[in-house]
Order: C-alpha cells, then sequence, then structure tokens
C-alpha cells in the first residue's frame, strides 16, 4: 500500500466516525458546536499521532505479554500534554469539552490504532495513519458540528446565520444528544448511499 493510501483511508475509507462506528461517546457529545467538534478533533489527532510514533518505535522492544498496559501507559502520556495545554492555553474550549479530553486515553480508536497498525508498521507508515484516521476524526465532528450549530442555535462559529426570528426559536432537539444521534445516522445513511453508488 502507497503512503498516500495510507493517509487517505482514515479519512474516508476507514473513517472511525462515520464508517468504523468507534470512538463514538466524544463524537456524539463534543459536536454541538463547530468549535468544539474541531478542538476535540485536533487534541485527538496530537493523541494519535505521537502515540503511534512511540509504539512503532518501541514495538520491537515491547514484549507482547505487556504491550496492552504499555500502550495506554503512552496514550496517556500525550493525553495529559493535550489536557495541561488546553488548560494553560484554551480554557472555555478545554471547560466546554470537560471530562472528554482526559478519557482519550480510553478511546478506542487510539488504542485501535496502536495495537492494529503502530505496533506493527514503521514509523512513517504509522504517522500517516495517526494523521489520516485524526483527521477522519476531526472531519466528522466538525461536519457534525457544524450541521448541529446552525440548525440548533442558529449560529455558525459564534455568528448569527439565520437572523435573530430563528435565534429566538432554534430547533433546540439538535443540540441535545438525541440530536447527535439523528445527525450521525443522517450522515451514515448518506455515506452508505454514496458507497454502494461506488460499488455498482
Amino acid at each position: 500500500m502507497n503512503k498516500w493510501d495510507i493517509f487517505t483511508r482514515g479519512l474516508v475509507k476507514e473513517n472511525v466516525v462515520l464508517i468504523l462506528m468507534i470512538g463514538l461517546c466524544p463524537a456524539l457529545a463534543t459536536s454541538a458546536t463547530v468549535r468544539d467538534g474541531f478542538g476535540m478533533g485536533l487534541a485527538a489527532t496530537f493523541v494519535l499521532i505521537f502515540s503511534n510514533i512511540m509504539i512503532s518505535l518501541m514495538r520491537r522492544i515491547v514484549p507482547n505479554e505487556v504491550r496492552i498496559p504499555i500502550f495506554i501507559l503512552i496514550i496517556s502520556t500525550f493525553v495529559t500534554i493535550i489536557d495541561y495545554s488546553m488548560q494553560a492555553f484554551q480554557p472555555n474550549l478545554y471547560q466546554a469539552l470537560g471530562v472528554f479530553v482526559p478519557l482519550i486515553v480510553v478511546n478506542c480508536m487510539i488504542l485501535g490504532r496502536a495495537e492494529a497498525y503502530a505496533s506493527k508498521n514503521s514509523v512513517i507508515n504509522s504517522i500517516l495513519d495517526g494523521l489520516g484516521v485524526g483527521c477522519g476524526f476531526t472531519l466528522a465532528l466538525t461536519v457534525m458540528g457544524t450541521i448541529r450549530e446552525i440548525l440548533g442555535n442558529g449560529t455558525f462559529l459564534g455568528m448569527t446565520v439565520f437572523g435573530e426570528a430563528f435565534k429566538q426559536s432554534p430547533v433546540i432537539f439538535l443540540v441535545l444528544s438525541p440530536g447527535a444521534f439523528l445527525v450521525i445516522g443522517i450522515l451514515k445513511a448518506l455515506i452508505n448511499k454514496y458507497m454502494k453508488k461506488e460499488i455498482s
């Protein structure tokens, strides 16, 4: 598989949210606005790339019997870095994302890429894999955040889109948890329809 395919497969073909349907907890909880979805996506991408690098570098010296605890320790190190960095430089975003930043440690998307890919491949390929999966995750959360913020609040990045009249009576359902399920279901249905056309 060439380098471009390694990167792009995480964007669409193996998008963790919209195709594989893993890592949904933060996707549903942190995509109420564009800012929150994009911020969560960037945080997860940072952890994915750097944990993939470390796990790939250590893959030949880590005993098979203890690989999972070691992977979790490596991932938690980078989660701590992003957690403290967000507290220091983006406190408003950090407060909005809340507990979901520390919970990146147990996100099955991160550990899954470590186990399935980084522990078996070179550093360059692992970087590309982490970047592709992270960008796909960020893209999914940003699209969800855009739909939910525009229709649920009548705003985009805090700016009014449909005028004050809509802002007084938005589709508030979309910024709540059930709205997240509805949006992800619609996006999944659209992608399935598109992929069926591609096959036929």
